[in-house]
């Protein structure tokens, strides 16, 4: 069987069929990548303040594991 190079990589690497949707996808539709990055920023890049952190941590109830009556 011959390969037309469509579902491979140039570097050689197997390409699903999910993925080439998905790449077409991104093409047809850039605004999709821009509310994901946005959505990144919002929940996972953003300061956090280590001095609180430690304070919330010194508060946490502590719980045993596995604790048994």
């Amino acid at each position: 069987m011959k390969h037309t190079g469509k579902d491979h990589r140039p570097g050689g690497g197997y390409v699903s069929e999910f993925e080439e949707f998905m790449h077409g996808f991104l093409a047809r539709h850039p605004e999709v990548e821009e509310d994901r990055r946005r959505g990144w920023n919002i929940w996972w890049d953003h300061r956090v303040d280590l001095d609180e952190l430690d304070k919330q941590r010194e508060n946490e109830l502590r719980v045993k594991p596995y604790v048994y009556d």
